[in-house]
Order: structure tokens, then sequence, then C-alpha cells
């Protein structure tokens, strides 16, 4: 088969389940390292000519990463179209097992089934609530019915907005640090950084944490509860 992805997470995900099924991904697909095949753009703005030139036999796209239209312009030229959706744990490995075993016929990865017992091993902190930005200039952070949120909430890390109207709301930084008990720094979408973030938030307990642990899913969901756990546990010393 010929896939084309469309979404980093499962870019990675196909190339260690699947591997040579690839022939094209995103310019953000930056895992795994080396990876080569051709690229097609970004996530929000594919060259969708450039994927119908590498004739591939299924696109795997997700549903809040892509763009709509750019998923019907590929339908409309014939292009197959696998579109996932994952707002929670045992969402993403349904996802991840319909993408490797149904959609590029290949036997479910041994990997996935590690991740699963890694995460039923994980043993919950007792954090207090936290606010999770993911943008600053305006500040936004987690909202209600997020894979990264739910990913938390697994680790003892009660979210402060799970139950917010909107799953990415932006939020004064005033009310955010009025209302959390720690904050919780991701390094994507934005960067945040020991020097840019925590500063924003004076005596809070600031956790930086790798995105790719928090937000993929993928192989890395392996190691990510022993990833974002240690950084969880050093910022609550």
């Amino acid at each position: 088969m010929r896939i084309v992805s469309l979404v980093p997470s499962l870019t990675e995900a196909v190339a260690v389940g699947a591997p040579g099924l690839l022939v094209g991904a995103t310019d953000w697909c930056v895992h795994p390292a080396g990876l080569d095949v051709a690229r097609i753009g970004g996530t929000k703005n594919p060259d969708v000519a450039a994927v119908i030139r590498l004739r591939p036999d299924l696109v795997i796209a997700n549903e809040e990463e892509n763009r709509e239209p750019d998923l019907a312009a590929l339908r409309a030229a014939g292009v197959e179209v696998l579109v996932t959706e994952v707002r929670g744990l045992e969402q993403a490995f349904q996802e991840l097992a319909r993408v490797l075993v149904d959609g590029c016929g290949v036997p479910r990865p041994r990997w996935l089934d590690e991740a699963a017992e890694a995460w039923e091993r994980v043993v919950p902190l007792a954090a207090p609530p936290a606010v999770v930005p993911i943008w600053r200039r305006p500040w936004m952070v987690l909202g209600r019915d997020t894979f990264a949120g739910d990913l938390l909430a697994r680790l003892g890390v009660p979210q402060l907005y799970a139950d917010h109207a909107e799953r990415y709301p932006r939020v004064p930084l005033d009310e955010l640090r009025g209302a959390a008990g720690m904050v919780v720094l991701p390094d994507e979408p934005y960067r945040f950084t020991a020097d840019d973030g925590p500063e924003a938030f004076p005596g809070l307990p600031a956790a930086l944490v790798s995105g790719r642990h928090l937000t993929w899913y993928g192989p890395s969901l392996v190691e990510a509860p022993a990833v974002l756990g240690a950084a969880l546990r050093a910022a609550l010393r």
C-alpha cells in the first residue's frame, strides 16, 4: 500500500507499526527522526495536488487537526480518506488499531499493547487543580473533552477547566492565576520553556512537560506515563 499521513501522531504510528508504507507526510511530521518521505505542506494547509500526485491508496487524517475542505477535495479526486477522532486514551487505542490493522492491513503492533499496559499501571498523583495553557498572547487552555486532559486526569491531575463549554477556551491571565493550584506547561503547540511561561504564574508549582507525550497518540504512549509522571512529581516536590 501507499499511505499519506496528514497527522504527526499517525505518521509516527504508521512509520513504526507499518514500516515502508508511508510515501507522504506533513512538514510537521518530525518523528521518527530521519523519515524519508515526500512532504506535502502543513496539517491545516496541505498541498492537495501534491498528495494526489503521490497516488496514495489511503490518506489518514484527524477531524480536529485537518480541514474538511481539504479532505473533501481528496475524496472528490477518488482518494480514500480515513478520518480519526481522538478525545481520550481509550479512543486513541481504538483509532490506532483501526488505522494500522484495518487501514494499513498490518498485524496489531506490540507497542500498542505495551502502551495500554503502561497506562494500566499508573498510580495517580494527589495533585491540586491545574490549568494547562496551550498558547499565550492570548492565553488559551485545555477545556473539556480533550485527549491531553484525559491523560492528565489518569495521572491524577484534575484539570480546572475540564467542564468548560469550549474545548480550548481563552481565559484572562488574572483568572488563571487566581483559580489554579498548579500550572502544566507543554512545549507544543506553544513552546513553553523554563524562561517563557512559569514567570506568569508566580508562586504556583509549574510542570514543564513534553508536548509529544501529552498530546500525541502513537508509540510515545508507551513511555508517556513515566515521562509525564516524572515532570509532574518534580513540580510538586
